[in-house]
């Protein structure tokens, strides 16, 4: 379970930074509780762990059970962790990203690139590089052929590296 904290708490920080980090530690603490509880046990404030609460929610990695209060007639949400969710969310997320990683490894397979000799962050493809006559916009330096293999390499790598993880 402690493997499942981690993974939990980070995702909560890639959507809300520490408050959401806070929330989560908050309602793996308590169990099933209101936001308004974990409002006053993490110190964050009702209307951030609102937030919180339905971005996870929206994801379905934490869910809520709403009851009526009978005195006020106002709902009560009771919001709890879902474990069984958070192995779905993230590889939901490798099989986006791994998308994207085949898209861009095609696209840098099927492009020659070129880069300004004076600007170290000019890069561009052939059919850019002809548009402005191989001058770079920003400078005016001159465009060179730029060797791409390392960038291939790398995205190489994490492909396998994600298909291996989603393959266990």
């Amino acid at each position: 379970m402690d493997a499942y904290k981690d993974e939990l708490l980070k995702t909560a920080k890639l959507f809300g930074g520490e408050d959401a980090t806070k929330v989560i530690k908050t309602l793996l603490e308590l169990g099933e509780t209101t936001d308004d509880v974990i409002a006053k046990e993490s110190g964050v404030s009702l209307n951030i762990v609102r937030k919180v609460l339905y971005k996870l929610y929206d994801y379905s990695l934490i869910s809520c059970a709403r009851e009526r209060n009978d005195k006020t007639g106002w709902y009560i949400f009771r919001w709890k962790v879902q474990p069984s969710q958070l192995d779905a969310f993230i590889r939901i997320r490798k099989k986006r990203m791994l998308g994207k990683l085949k898209n861009r490894l095609e696209f840098e397979k099927n492009h020659s690139f070129f880069i300004c000799e004076k600007c170290s962050d000019v890069r561009v493809t052939f059919e850019e590089a002809i548009e402005s006559a191989f001058r770079c916009g920003k400078c005016g330096g001159q465009f060179v052929s730029a060797n791409n293999t390392e960038i291939i390499e790398e995205l190489s790598a994490r492909i396998m590296q994600l298909e291996k993880e989603l393959s266990n």
